[in-house]
């Protein structure tokens, strides 16, 4: 079976734009915690129909079922992953949707963290570029390395 969704069913205003990773979606109002912010849609693929399944655009749902969220309408393939996320995922039967773990400003980057396999697989071999790894790499000298 493969079923194509388009309907985004985004719960707040937000936008694509640029970002350290490259694009990212960001809020264009401030977001409650715990709130529904967007769907992620896309290609639902089954065992049967697991036509391509390397597309970086995958969202595991479970054993059976996955998203191919690689079309561009689905604005919610622009949330970059963090270490320390503002959202997360949540499914129920065969829909995602992004969620707010905590309130999210106007203009923000939404983020959630892609899981273990996505990491291990992507993200750790070319170096994580989220903000919270970005600051370790960025800490200010201490007034020893300084003198020196």
């Amino acid at each position: 079976m493969i079923e194509l969704r388009k309907e985004t069913n985004a719960q707040y205003k937000l936008k694509v734009g640029r970002s350290k990773t490259g694009l990212g979606l960001y809020a264009l109002e401030p977001i409650p915690k715990g709130k529904k912010i967007i769907e992620y849609v896309g290609k639902i693929m089954t065992d049967e129909s697991d036509d391509d399944k390397n597309s970086l655009y995958i969202f595991n749902i479970n054993k059976k079922v996955d998203i191919d969220g690689a079309p561009r309408f689905n604005i919610a393939r622009y949330i970059n992953h963090s270490c320390r996320p503002n959202a997360e995922s949540d499914t129920y039967k065969d829909h995602v949707w992004i969620k707010s773990k905590r309130n999210i400003m106007l203009g923000e980057e939404i983020t959630y963290d892609y899981g273990k396999e996505y990491w291990n697989e992507y993200i750790k071999p070319k170096g994580c570029r989220c903000e919270k790894c970005t600051e370790k790499k960025l800490k200010p000298l201490s007034t020893k390395e300084k003198r020196q």
